[in-house]
């Protein structure tokens, strides 16, 4: 927890204790890299104004050293360009002062879980096995090869659970932003899924009227 104000650091320490978290304080940037010569850090929460480094320095810093851990920035800061500058230095998250601490610990464990399944480039959904390497759908023991399309266009939806994805952002990840593809394509290809795995108990795709698609896991 990087936090140069000593009762927020001690507040947000606790909160992440309590949550399930070993927590390591630094009142700056700078102490914070210094913590990481010494230690393996899973995450790091920081805000952003502190003085000799500041949170966007941080993360820059970070990320030019290619440390791919998730980064959650905390601050008061929240206007838009302060939120783009964020983002645009290499963090994973924002949030913005007061918060409520259950949606931090929920945002936390999200970008742990996604952390998880980047490294390992495999998710388990139930009885449902995706490994991003081999293009595999493993299913009561039963493993398929899936076509390219098909594969990182449900990968992307199981990684993110319940969140909405317009046409428009699938088109783009999945063929590119320069693709000459439309949005018929990627109906055609959540066609395709949703046949595939029709008699699936473990998630389904869910059309979202007007904005577009999301995956709802069935085995929580």
């Amino acid at each position: 927890m990087v936090e140069d104000n000593a009762d927020m650091r001690e507040l947000f320490c606790t909160v992440l204790t309590d949550g399930g978290y070993r927590t390591i304080p630094a009142a700056d940037g700078q102490e914070a890299l210094e913590v990481m010569e010494r230690q393996y850090i899973g995450l790091i929460v920081a805000d952003v104004m502190m003085p000799r480094m500041d949170g966007y320095e941080l993360t820059r810093e970070l990320r030019e050293a290619d440390y791919q851990l998730p980064i959650l920035m905390v601050t008061a800061k929240n206007q838009f360009e302060d939120m783009k500058r964020g983002f645009q230095a290499g963090t994973d998250d924002y949030m913005v002062k007061p918060m409520n601490v259950s949606e931090l610990l929920l945002r936390v464990e999200a970008l742990l879980r996604r952390a998880k399944i980047s490294s390992e480039k495999k998710i388990t959904v139930g009885g449902t096995v995706l490994n991003y390497d081999a293009l595999t759908v493993t299913r009561n023991g039963q493993e398929t090869t899936l076509p390219q399309k098909e594969f990182y266009l449900l990968y992307k939806l199981l990684s993110y659970p319940g969140k909405i994805f317009t046409r428009q952002q699938l088109m783009d990840e999945i063929w590119g932003m320069f693709s000459e593809t439309d949005e018929r394509t990627v109906n055609t290809h959540i066609n395709r899924l949703r046949e595939r795995f029709s008699g699936c108990t473990d998630f389904e795709i869910v059309t979202v009227r007007g904005l577009g698609y999301k995956a709802v896991r069935r085995d929580e």
